[in-house]
């Protein structure tokens, strides 16, 4: 098993005994879902229903304190709890952005199960996540059985896994849900109720409008940089993201690279060639007749 400390992921906390439902009225996941060891994928949208912060979130046991513990972007930290402060008005809630980072665990099952963590619920193979303080990386990882080895090794275990991660595979503030495959790793809760910029991704879902997305494509060699335009012939059809060991996620217009592919045209970026790792993912399928 391999463990990595993730230096960009920051903790931001939730607690107070109105925590549940105020999150809940906010966020895209189902909060009445979660319990202490279990871990959901969600965003906090704008009101027009693009991601403002998309995040991991997981309760806190009761002797730890209780709350809610939620995983996002450490950049983004301090302005999530600002934005959260800002939506509480009389709730009863308070929000603390922590000094915890995120260690993540993959490629083998833990020796033991540590307080604070969860499976990644966006895809098994991602491992688990402990919450901890940086200078227990190494403690931690003895507990569990891990080598412990570079962030880069987990950012390439997650780009061969196709998972996109905010800043790099797609911007903030200027992606819907949908275009970063949230409604396809459990980041989207459609049966809850209303939230931020529900509105919106209901539509998405039930019109089946999300034209573009991000994918998973294969590499000759060497890697294009991330933000160079994806091209079909003379034609941008998206734009590259990350990339590592000969694998790469892209954001991409999917109705243009099926024109592209079903006329032979090569795709590239940055001047170099690049395959989709599956080429259906960019199949619409047909709507069926309604009797």
């Amino acid at each position: 098993m391999k463990s990595a400390f993730l230096p960009d992921r920051g903790v931001v906390k939730v607690a107070g005994e109105d925590a549940r439902n105020f999150l809940n009225g906010l966020v895209t996941t189902d909060v009445d879902r979660l319990k202490p060891g279990l871990g959901r994928f969600g965003a906090l949208l704008t009101p027009q229903g693009k991601i403002i912060v998309d995040f991991l979130i997981t309760e806190v046991p009761a002797g730890h304190g209780g709350g809610f513990l939620i995983d996002c972007p450490k950049a983004l930290a301090e302005g999530l709890a600002t934005k959260l402060k800002f939506y509480k008005l009389r709730a009863k809630v308070t929000v603390e952005n922590l000094d915890l980072g995120v260690l993540a665990a993959w490629d083998g099952q833990p020796a033991a199960q540590p307080d604070l963590a969860f499976t990644d619920p966006r895809n098994e193979a991602l491992g688990i996540r402990i919450l901890i303080p940086e200078d227990l990386k190494q403690k931690l990882s003895d507990l569990i059985g891990a080598d412990l080895v570079d962030a880069a090794d987990y950012e390439a275990h997650r780009i061969a896994l196709g998972v996109p991660r905010g800043g790099l595979d797609f911007m903030y503030n200027d992606a819907f849900p949908h275009e970063t495959n949230m409604d396809r790793l459990a980041g989207v809760d459609f049966d809850k109720g209303c939230y931020v910029g529900q509105e919106v991704v209901s539509r998405m879902q039930h019109r089946g409008t999300a034209r573009t997305r991000s994918v998973k494509v294969l590499l000759d060699d060497f890697s294009p940089e991330a933000g160079v335009s994806v091209m079909a012939g003379d034609k941008s059809v998206g734009t590259m993201g990350s990339s590592a060991q000969g694998k790469g996620i892209a954001l991409v217009r999917i109705d243009r690279v099926a024109e592209a592919l079903d006329a032979g045209q090569p795709l590239t970026a940055g001047g170099l060639a690049l395959q989709l790792a599956d080429p259906d993912v960019v199949r619409i399928p047909a709507k069926q007749p309604t009797a």
